[in-house]
């Protein structure tokens, strides 16, 4: 990615990603008892694809894959298809000190990561998701914020502990920098 084109690596994970977060959001949602807000194991394939890839990676897979699963349901909702972009976006702005794709993804790495992600999920959830859906939709804002805090406290835990679980294992695939030596 040096001259600021995506790599065709890059652009099949978008693909991939969108593809399975996709999945997960339409089939694999479980309704969390508040209104149009769902237990989602999709918010923590977006922080791995964006903390392996990238920012742009990440805002194109949450805008894709948000998008799709709305479609199939009768209408986009824009202000949470914006969210899953911003959530993408801001995770992948950190990759590099995640330090996944070097192999070196530990305890020091896991806590800032997670740091960011709850930071993330606050921030696009119960900030920037609501305040849309009152401006977007004229949603009343007693209803909005009490949705996009579950979906942060939600997103949060699924990516804590499955995202945390996911970026320690794609991590342990990766040869760590400088462990080949010449013989």
């Amino acid at each position: 990615m040096g001259n600021k084109k995506l790599s065709i690596r890059t652009v099949v994970a978008v693909g991939i990603g969108a593809a399975i977060m996709f999945v997960l959001m339409r089939f694999v949602a479980v309704p969390s008892g508040i209104p149009n807000t769902n237990l989602n194991l999709s918010s923590a394939v977006l922080a791995l694809f964006a903390a392996i890839f990238g920012p742009i990676a990440g805002l194109l897979i949450g805008f894709i894959g948000h998008t799709l699963t709305d479609l199939t349901w009768g209408g986009v909702w824009w202000s949470w298809v914006i969210g899953s972009a911003l959530f993408g976006f801001l995770i992948g702005l950190f990759r590099k000190q995640y330090r996944i794709e070097e192999g070196e993804f530990g305890l020091r790495q896991a806590v800032f990561f997670n740091c960011i992600q709850i930071c993330v999920n606050l921030v696009v959830w119960a900030g920037v998701a609501p305040v849309l859906d009152i401006l977007m939709f004229k949603e009343p804002a007693n209803k909005v914020f009490v949705q996009g805090l579950t979906a942060a406290g939600l997103n949060a835990a699924v990516v804590l502990v499955l995202g945390t679980i996911l970026a320690i294992g794609y991590s342990k695939t990766r040869t760590k920098a400088g462990s080949l030596s010449a013989e």
